[in-house]
């Protein structure tokens, strides 16, 4: 169980990647090999020079020999990020080879290649190229430490990935039987989300290379199946965005499509109307004058203007102008459209759609339909 949270305000706790993690396991493997230590915790440098060439300390929960080789684990600390991989065992397998080198294997929990796009070759193990730079680098210094001059077989595993993988985009993404080891700074930024957001920009360019041009951005699971059902969308070309539609609009500046539908509740459509490029509650909330002002443009009195201002909720704002005729949802859309269409390339053709809690269509902006 997690424990009490404080009623007094905290700092948010950084944490370290699985990238990080690997690596403080392979730093503890070496040792045992090389050195036959065991310490019960490594230091690790962090990659990024934003950090300032940072070393971490991380802690090694278990060694246990294997033939030619030994495994090394340790629980990811995601901080106070809500990273699925929070207390998750990271693992690393680590074998001396003849042959100079280092080889890199998925173990068990960790996802191979399947699908082009990814920063991956097909049948490559889902171990991203940071994390493998940094696995390389500490190894190659152990083996220099230790007048070392064969090579390393580097499994990486996290126990229970395969179940774990189920709550990410990995199968859709085409990295089938784990997760992915991630990290491109080595730290996991409180309420970052990194980690997703790396998914939908692989979710995009995984599409793009498998000849998809049209893709769906979505804000959950309702919207997700409205708009798969109107276009008889294939799973790739579905992209679940969640909150971050910011992440998706920027990304297609990098990896263009022909055409992308955003499709998402009416309450986070009236936040991206208002600017804003995330829409979780943490960074942005309902602006019930804004939606008042949306009101008016659609033709809305001013009572009813009033009414929208002192409503509980957008839903009961938008019930409110359905029944009065005026079609806020559109009104909506076309704000959203305005803001997005501002944030990502002129080619790539765009439209909004905005569903209710049901998953009913109640407004679009943009689409060109026969």
């Amino acid at each position: 169980m997690w424990p009490e949270s404080s009623e007094s305000p905290q700092p948010l706790r950084s944490g370290l990647t699985t990238g990080a993690c690997a690596t403080a396991c392979c730093v503890a493997a070496a040792q045992a090999l090389l050195a036959s230590r065991q310490p019960s915790s490594v230091e690790v440098a962090l990659p990024t020079k934003k950090d300032g060439g940072r070393v971490v300390e991380m802690v090694i929960e278990r060694y246990q020999a294997l033939e030619n080789g030994v495994r090394t684990e340790t629980v990811k600390d995601a901080g106070d990020d809500p990273d699925v991989t929070h207390g998750a065992t990271v693992f690393v397998e680590l074998r001396l080879t003849e042959t100079p080198g280092i080889l890199f294997k998925a173990a068990a929990g960790v996802g191979t290649v399947t699908r082009e796009g990814l920063m991956l070759d097909v049948g490559e193990p889902a171990i991203n190229p940071m994390p493998r730079k940094m696995m390389s680098e500490h190894l190659t210094n152990a083996a220099y430490t230790y007048q070392y001059t064969g090579g390393f077989e580097v499994s990486v595993g996290v126990e229970k990935g395969d179940q774990i993988a189920l709550k990410t985009m990995n199968p859709r993404l085409g990295i089938i039987g784990g997760l992915s080891i991630l990290g491109t700074t080595g730290i996991v930024r409180p309420y970052s989300c990194a980690a997703y957001i790396a998914s939908i920009h692989q979710g995009i360019d995984v599409a793009r290379s498998n000849g998809i041009h049209h893709i769906a951005a979505t804000t959950g699971s309702t919207s997700e199946a409205a708009i798969k059902t109107e276009y008889d969308l294939p799973e790739m070309a579905l992209i679940e965005m969640g909150d971050f539609v910011g992440a998706v609009l920027k990304h297609l500046k990098k990896s263009p499509v022909h055409k992308l539908s955003i499709c998402g509740g009416f309450g986070k459509l009236t936040k991206l109307a208002n600017g804003h490029l995330d829409l979780n509650s943490r960074a942005s909330s309902i602006d019930l004058e804004h939606l008042a002002g949306l009101a008016k443009q659609a033709g809305a009195d001013q009572g009813l203007q009033d009414e929208i201002i002192h409503a509980n909720t957008s839903v009961q704002a938008l019930k409110r102008c359905q029944a009065d005729g005026v079609d806020l949802a559109a009104e909506v859309c076309r704000a959203a459209w305005q803001k997005a269409r501002a944030v990502m390339p002129a080619s790539v053709a765009l439209e909004i759609w905005a569903v209710d809690r049901q998953g009913n269509f109640v407004g679009c902006y943009g689409v060109d339909r026969p």
